[in-house]
């Protein structure tokens, strides 16, 4: 998988996490349920599990968002309010550590 193509899987999933992970896994099954040949099985649960250290529930909630509505990644991204702002800048440390953690699976 190239980088183009791991950066468009990890925008697409983005992120949704929280204090507790009551409802975690929200990344691996937007993951799995897209239709990205990027998406393989392990792939999403690696995404997923660097998604459980880096983000909250919230937070790994709308980065799943991102795989039905890639768009939503650039309105965050260039959004005035602070809430956004900060979670654009976890969302690029965890897609960060997505590389680091992931990018033997391509």
């Amino acid at each position: 998988m190239t980088r183009p193509i791991l950066a468009a899987l990890i925008a697409a999933v983005s992120l949704s996490l929280s204090a507790g992970f009551a409802d975690a896994d929200e990344l691996l099954r937007a993951c799995n349920g897209s239709d990205r040949q990027a998406a393989t099985k392990s792939m999403c649960n690696c995404i997923q599990m660097v998604a459980n250290k880096s983000l909250n529930n919230s937070e790994q909630k709308l980065a799943a968002s991102f795989f039905e509505q890639p768009h939503k990644a650039q309105e965050i991204r260039q959004s005035d309010r602070s809430n956004h702002e900060t979670f654009w800048l976890r969302y690029k440390e965890f897609g960060t550590a997505v590389e680091d953690s992931c990018s033997h699976l391509r």
